[in-house]
């Protein structure tokens, strides 16, 4: 997605180690994805594997049913709308970094071109089912596809500029430790698994799915973000845009303006669904009442705009979203899961790998949430 632009800012602080951390996190991602959707399924008397589960929630229910009937689903649903709101947060950001940029004369703050965005995102209130929604993602994929060519092709064209020198040999741990967080946060996607799971004409094809779209994903990060910083190397910035020359800037900064605005409606969409499913008791296609569905969603908007004005800074905002939920959903949870359904079948090494993910999640979630907060409090200091 268009976070996809904060790697090379995260390459800058990491050095080598962070062309290692795109390919190793896109493995564990991978590997995570696979068991959180073994957690679907169980073995019926003929061992035949049954799915019985149908969401993320119904594994952490299931899990935590003899402490609490509800107490993982709450948990889950919890940190899913956490990390699906500060997704639509770092859109507004962007958005408002992006036009600032792109027009420096106009006397207007980043602040206000957030503001403005947000306006332009009010219909999103009457976003009602997925169909529109899947319309506006289908756009989004297109532009996105665009932006990253415009963007590789400069770069390209600027090879005999490239100088290995500029990576860094030494890194400052505490910028190390926000850029596992953005690094992160580029590649969640677990809470979206079991429902794609669910809808495949074949299922025994999504393992196979699951390794071609994380090496796809793996090659394209690593080539964009090296290419990138070995065009700017230590002038990169947060958002790898406005590197690019005046002439250039302007339009890719507007294509993913259109990209960013496209993109809000998803995770907008399904954070109030899961909300108002919640508030309504599961009830997602017959809106009971239409005003709690309308305040819900205003709500959230709001709180997106407020969010997005008070933390302006969009890789810090991302660190830190990918250390707390993108480490939990992504780490943390599909591990202790798996753990906790499948003990008695597991072998030795698959125990060992689940502890193991799940530590390197724990270690990286928490050494990421402090440095990302003290990083955002000594820019507001």
């Amino acid at each position: 997605g268009i976070f996809v632009l904060g790697l090379p800012y995260a390459v800058l602080h990491s050095g080598y180690s962070g062309l290692l951390l795109i390919v190793l996190a896109a493995a564990l991602c991978c590997y995570t994805g696979k068991i959180l959707i073994a957690c679907l399924y169980e073995e019926n008397e003929d061992g035949q594997l049954v799915r019985v589960r149908d969401t993320y929630e119904d594994i952490a229910n299931a899990c935590c049913k003899k402490l609490s009937p509800k107490l993982g689903g709450i948990v889950v649903n919890v940190t899913q709308v956490v990390e699906l709101i500060m997704t639509c947060i770092l859109y507004l950001v962007v958005s408002g970094n992006l036009l600032s940029h792109s027009f420096p004369n106009v006397p207007v703050t980043e602040k206000t071109w957030s503001v403005i965005t947000f306006v332009t995102l009010l219909p999103c209130v009457f976003i009602r089912t997925l169909k529109i929604v899947s319309k506006l993602s289908q756009l989004c994929s297109l532009v996105h596809f665009v932006i990253i060519l415009v963007v590789m092709t400069y770069c390209l064209t600027q090879i005999q500029q490239w100088s290995w020198a500029k990576f860094r040999l030494s890194i400052e741990f505490e910028d190390f430790l926000v850029s596992v967080g953005v690094i992160i946060f580029s590649y969640t996607s677990q809470i979206f698994l079991p429902t794609l799971e669910g809808n495949m004409k074949n299922r025994g094809e999504f393992r196979c799915m699951l390794n071609w779209t994380h090496f796809f994903a793996c090659v394209l990060k690593t080539t964009f973000a090296l290419t990138a910083f070995l065009t700017w190397g230590e002038e990169t910035k947060e958002v790898i845009t406005d590197n690019l020359p005046s002439f250039l800037e302007m339009l890719v900064n507007l294509c993913l303006l259109t990209k960013a605005l496209l993109s809000y409606p998803l995770p907008f969409f399904a954070a109030t669904e899961i909300v108002y499913s919640c508030i309504s008791k599961g009830n997602h296609s017959n809106y009971r009442s239409p005003l709690l569905a309308l305040s819900v969603r205003v709500s959230f908007l709001l709180l997106t705009l407020l969010m997005a004005m008070f933390t302006p800074h969009f890789v810090l905002l991302m660190g830190l979203s990918g250390s707390v939920t993108g480490a939990a959903m992504t780490f943390l949870l599909p591990s202790l899961f798996h753990l906790k359904l499948k003990w008695k079948k597991l072998s030795f090494l698959d125990k060992c790998a689940d502890i193991s993910v799940f530590i390197l999640g724990f270690l990286c979630s928490l050494s990421g949430i402090v440095c990302s907060i003290k990083g955002l409090l000594q820019v507001f200091g």
